[in-house]
């Protein structure tokens, strides 16, 4: 039985950082009663759903996107809920309160979100820590950024502190110059300073005895020439992939005014807008993998709202997907959904 419509009932008349604050609350109660927390899994287990990418077993191909999850409080809740993984963050060096509030909305006629979170975080040794208390064997992928008082040109130092810092809890490591709320990170995604952060984060990771995969954020608004870009570095540097995409400064076709939009202000704009440019995007960057003879992974992130939307990642080229906006519209239900289409496609 799905109790979400209700529970969204309840949720969406609260203030939208408020309602998500009482939904990991609430969670974090119920993992502390099996019964309670069953009742709202939506988990499928099936052999058939494994994906074996970077030398990481996942059990399913549908996570949880970062950003909802910021400080790791609800790891082996989500992944009781069905999810296949957990992407905690963005962490960054030292903690930080983000942005000044209100800095979510809903845009319910579009199924949307816009968040100028701002990075808030407990930072990355405190973290750490909440990260060592998880007791669920879920995969977890830690994703690092920079502090927003820390200079572009300083910038690899704060991925350095993260990577080191974070190194033995994660599974894999997702490095994030996209988020369009921390003023200029997205100019880290320039090739120059994109290699920079990657080599050096690679050298401390050859250092270790077991290396960890490291995957690329990236920006749905990148010209196909910034995606080319991307691609070179990455392969370049030898990380395991590319997490497309974050959330997008564009407004193009929503359903509110002018005037309305402007009222929401700035932000990343998540959801159902963002779906079809997402895809495309995971589309060109397997286009170009094949013409180039690369071989790395893409996790599909953005508007995957629906199975439909599920599919077309997966049709696009992503190798895995997340939800975020999808789970705070459609709840877990969404994650059993996605998954049974998928084994009813494995079974023929």
């Amino acid at each position: 039985m799905n109790l979400y419509p209700l529970i969204r009932l309840l949720l969406f008349k609260l203030d939208p950082e408020e309602a998500h604050h009482f939904t990991l609350h609430n969670l974090q109660l119920a993992g502390r009663t099996p019964t309670l927390l069953s009742i709202i899994s939506a988990k499928v287990e099936h052999r058939l759903l494994h994906r074996q990418l970077f030398g990481i077993d996942f059990p399913n191909p549908v996570g949880l996107a970062a950003g909802l999850d910021k400080n790791g409080d609800v790891i082996d809740e989500m992944g009781a809920l069905g999810f296949g993984f957990v992407e905690v963050g963005t962490i960054t060096p030292k903690p930080q309160p983000g942005s000044s509030r209100p800095r979510l909305f809903r845009l319910l006629k579009d199924t949307a979100l816009i968040n100028r979170m701002g990075f808030n975080n407990v930072g990355a040794e405190v973290a750490a820590e909440k990260l060592k208390r998880r007791k669920s064997a879920v995969i977890v992928g830690v994703n690092i950024g920079k502090n927003k008082e820390t200079a572009n040109e300083d910038a690899v130092r704060d991925y350095e502190f993260c990577f080191k810092t974070l190194f033995d809890h994660g599974h894999y490591f997702v490095v994030n110059v996209s988020s369009p709320n921390t003023p200029d990170l997205r100019a880290l995604q320039g090739k120059e300073s994109l290699t920079g952060i990657l080599n050096a984060l690679q050298d401390i990771n050859q250092s270790k005895a077991n290396p960890k995969p490291i995957l690329l954020k990236i920006a749905p608004d990148l010209t196909n020439q910034q995606i080319d870009d991307v691609i070179s570095v990455v392969v370049q540097t030898k990380i395991q992939g590319i997490v497309a995409t974050n959330t997008t400064v564009s407004r193009e076709g929503l359903s509110y005014s002018a005037l309305e939009v402007e009222k929401f202000g700035a932000g990343g704009l998540s959801g159902t807008p963002l779906a079809m440019r997402s895809t495309e995007v995971v589309s060109y960057i397997k286009s170009k993998m094949a013409a180039n003879n690369a071989s790395f992974n893409i996790i599909g992130s953005g508007g995957v709202m629906s199975v439909q939307d599920a599919t077309d990642k997966f049709t696009a080229g992503a190798d895995l997907i997340q939800l975020y906006t999808g789970l705070v519209y459609e709840g877990p239900q969404l994650i059993k959904d996605i998954n049974m289409n998928l084994l009813k496609q494995a079974k023929g």
